[in-house]
């Protein structure tokens, strides 16, 4: 590692690195997450991404971005490189992504050098830019917008403060695009002057000067842009910049103390994991701290942690209080940090964990109805005019494909009946999936035939088409809900003669849309016969802008949804016997008519609908592939265990637990890599959603196979997710779950920095290649943005799952 009086130097992860300052090149190459290009980490925060060539002054994320070449690390010249080119053919897929690349090649190097402690960026051009593109191709830079409000910078002798909003002027720029006038223009640029952590100096060595630009001009997720233009016949150095971002002196990563946000059942393990530098050789006490209930702090343990050792960047200790049962609230002191206060008690999981995604997410996200909470309306009733019939031979932006026909009775542009009831939104957006509609009714399924969810704090009037949060109706929210999801699919199967693939707006500007979703469209059914003259614009009456329904041909989705619909036919039984009916009816004409070529795909259809019928054919059929589930335990294992005593077959059961043991030693090699307990790998995006899932899984394969599986590895996904995950943000990543948490989060009110309670986001996300990051910022997806499915129902299913077996009643 270079030190402060040698400067920047190359490390062996590839990027430049000094106490305080790392500078990462083509390590990420996400530039619509914010992620990519040149990167800079200053003092722990990452002040800069998406230091790259770009076409347009302040782009957003359908716009042309160039292919990624291969990082090329020069040690004896102190360089590292990358090549790119636009156009890039894997992205310019028009139809499919709405990016329109133009009539343009251009390839370059891409170069980042030490220079002390600051660094040059560098840009050397194949070829001079086509003259018609001179004054439009430049260098970005994108600062992180949300520590700089009300920040101070000075371009040259102009200043101002970083504003909290995009502010005028506005003009027209030659293509017709609304562009917001500079903020400063000049030549050497200085952020946050006043701010030892975050002060950094941007200076163009060409001399054709900087802008300072608010990317929020068209797009509301934008970030502050530095850019400055290409010049006319420029090839080698076209774009030089001295870029020299202030180091603390000494700087290191201050020490972390990771916890539940939540708290911890007594009979629970209990390991809060410490954070610090790899530089940091302090072995400090760590204390577990009472809070009295006559005020302050008793001292309950004072003791060494145990080191544990090096995970991504930073070194991890540990403190094992297993032993603490006694009830009440505390925290725990290492050197200055001091975490939250959180619970030690046998009510911890009962009441304000799971309660909130039941009783606010999932109603806030429930599509067709409006919304009221108590003074609040979260939205009113959206989306009555669904839906028409998508075009053919269609590929959508947002990843729909309508082939050659449309599979049904109706043609392209017809209204299609039955889809305006039921489901929910399926994430920031406005969406229904058919995988993310089943896998939240197959969770909350689930859990209401596991744990016997009887809470009633809602009322749900489908007639009416209204939700009223915090006014219990005598009847159980989460069949309320599984009730609203099958209307979905069992609704659109009806219409259709089949699933659907999704339901989806069909403009770019409905898709982006913030605010209250019943404005999206005009709720009224589009009939050509009545347009006359100008076609009315989106959201007025009289739109084309019904959502478009896709249909498709794919056999894993379509035994998928006959297992969901065959587990919730168990659990709508005697709540509504006539929808369940139909939930097993379509179930088994799904299983009879879909031809897939991977046998795998029917097990969980074969599970559910043995569990649902029990007919033995199923049995029969998991019987006869018991190599393949074998060769495949890590995905099937949990779901075939759930019938292993029905099937009632010895040696099928004895090659299962096998299998499974070899799978139990993998899990216990995969989750000692880190100190959380739980077998992950970062990645761009969060692990959150993946990590409950595992939990859920894990809860099926203790059940199933307690002598094989503990539930250790089921309450460490809770501990992760509530809050025991790396970095310096804590928050549990539940929304209003535990004393800090996402309150700043990815979902439809996302526009007014707020959240949904009982919301999941992602969750910590992975700067590659080992800088973890949880930003509070409501526009980043791959951290903190909420969706339908198992990144909703699994976190409930496993805070249920964590109360009963800690209770005893598994």
């Amino acid at each position: 590692m270079a030190t402060e009086s040698s400067g920047l130097g190359i490390n062996e992860l590839e990027y430049l690195e000094m106490p305080g300052l790392n500078v990462m090149l083509a390590h990420d190459f996400y530039p619509e997450g914010h992620q990519g290009g040149v990167g800079v980490i200053q003092n722990g925060l990452r002040v800069a991404t998406n230091g790259d060539l770009r076409l347009e002054p302040t782009p957003g994320q359908w716009q042309p971005v160039p292919k990624v070449g291969q990082r090329v690390v020069n040690l004896e010249a102190q360089e590292i490189s990358v090549r790119m080119e636009y156009p890039d053919p894997e992205k310019d897929r028009k139809g499919f992504n709405p990016i329109v690349y133009p009539d343009l090649h251009v390839s370059y190097t891409l170069r980042v050098q030490p220079a002390g402690a600051s660094f040059k960026i560098l840009v050397d051009l194949d070829a001079p830019l086509p003259e018609a593109w001179v004054g439009r191709v430049g260098f970005n830079l994108e600062l992180f917008p949300g520590i700089l409000f009300g920040k101070a910078y000075y371009m040259d002798q102009h200043f101002g403060i970083f504003p909290r909003q995009a502010n005028g002027p506005g003009y027209l720029d030659a293509d017709g695009a609304y562009q917001i006038a500079p903020m400063a223009v000049g030549n050497k640029l200085t952020v946050a002057p006043e701010s030892e952590r975050q002060s950094m100096v941007i200076e163009n060595l060409k001399g054709d000067g900087l802008q300072l630009l608010d990317g929020r001009a068209k797009h509301t997720n934008g970030w502050f842009v530095v850019r400055s233009l290409v010049p006319k016949a420029a090839t080698a150095n076209a774009i030089e910049w001295l870029v020299s971002p202030h180091a603390i002196a000494g700087w290191t990563h201050q020490p972390v103390v990771q916890v539940s946000q939540v708290g911890y059942h007594p009979r629970q393990q209990k390991i809060a994991v410490i954070e610090t530098d790899l530089a940091d050789d302090q072995k400090l006490q760590v204390s577990l701290l009472r809070v009295s209930e006559n005020g302050g702090l008793e001292a309950v343990l004072e003791t060494t942690p145990s080191d544990w050792g090096r995970f991504l960047r930073y070194h991890y200790r540990q403190l094992d209080f297993s032993h603490i049962q006694r009830p009440g609230m505390y925290v725990i002191k290492y050197g200055a940090y001091q975490t939250e206060p959180f619970q030690i008690s046998p009510e911890v999981y009962k009441r304000n964990v799971w309660q909130p995604t039941l009783e606010y997410f999932l109603p806030v996200q429930m599509c067709h109805m409006r919304v009221n909470d108590r003074y609040r309306v979260w939205h009113g009733a959206c989306h009555l005019d669904d839906a028409r019939m998508a075009p053919v031979d269609y590929n959508h932006f947002d990843g729909y494909v309508q082939g050659s026909t449309t599979l049904t009775a109706y043609q392209s542009g017809d209204h299609v009946p039955g889809l305006n009831l039921g489901g929910w939104h399926d994430a920031g957006d406005f969406d229904l999936r058919v995988e993310s509609q089943s896998d939240t009714v197959h969770g909350l399924a689930l859990a209401y035939e596991a744990f016997n969810v009887t809470y009633d704090n809602t009322t749900v009037n489908q007639q009416d088409k209204v939700v009223e949060i915090h006014q219990p109706d005598g009847k159980p929210d989460i069949l309320q809900q599984l009730e609203h999801g099958v209307l979905s699919i069992v609704g659109g199967y009806k219409a259709l003669g089949r699933l659907y693939r999704g339901i989806i707006e069909p403009t770019l500007r409905q898709y982006v849309h913030l605010g209250d979703t019943s404005t999206n469209t005009d709720n009224q059914r589009f009939d050509p016969g009545n347009v006359t003259g100008t076609t009315p614009e989106v959201g007025l009456p009289g739109s084309p802008d019904d959502r478009w329904v896709f249909t498709e041909e794919h056999p894993a989705r379509e035994l998928q949804v006959a297992a969901v619909l065959a587990a919730a036919s168990r659990a709508l039984r005697e709540y509504n016997s006539a929808l369940a009916g139909e939930c097993v009816q379509i179930a088994l004409e799904l299983w009879q008519r879909t031809r897939e070529e991977n046998p795998l795909q029917r097990v969980a259809a074969a599970v559910e609908l043995f569990l649902t019928t029990g007919d033995r054919q199923y049995a029969d059929f998991l019987r006869g592939i018991t190599s393949e589930i074998v060769d495949n335990i890590e995905r099937v294992g949990w779901i075939v265990g759930r019938v292993l005593t029905q099937v009632n077959d010895e040696p099928f059961t004895q090659l299962i637990r096998q299998a499974v043991r070899t799978y139990r030693a993998k899990i216990d090699e995969q989750g000692s890599k880190t100190p959380y307990g739980v077998p992950y790998e970062p990645n761009i995006w969060g692990a959150g959603w993946g990590i409950q899932r595992f939990g859920v899984e894990q809860y099926f394969l203790h059940t199933a196979f307690r002598d094989i599986f503990p539930a250790d590895y089921m309450l460490h996904a809770v501990n992760f997710v509530l809050g025991c995950h790396p970095g310096e943000n804590t928050s549990s990543f539940a929304s209003g779950v535990g004393a800090r948490s996402l309150t700043v989060a990815y979902g439809i009110n996302r526009a007014d920095w707020s959240y949904i309670p009982g919301g999941v986001g992602s969750g910590t996300a992975l700067i590659r290649p080992d800088f973890p990051e949880l930003l509070e910022w409501p526009f980043l997806w791959q951290q903190t943005e909420y969706v339908l499915g198992g990144g909703t129902v699994d976190y409930l299913f496993l805070i249920l799952a964590a109360d009963h077996l800690l209770d005893g009643r598994l």
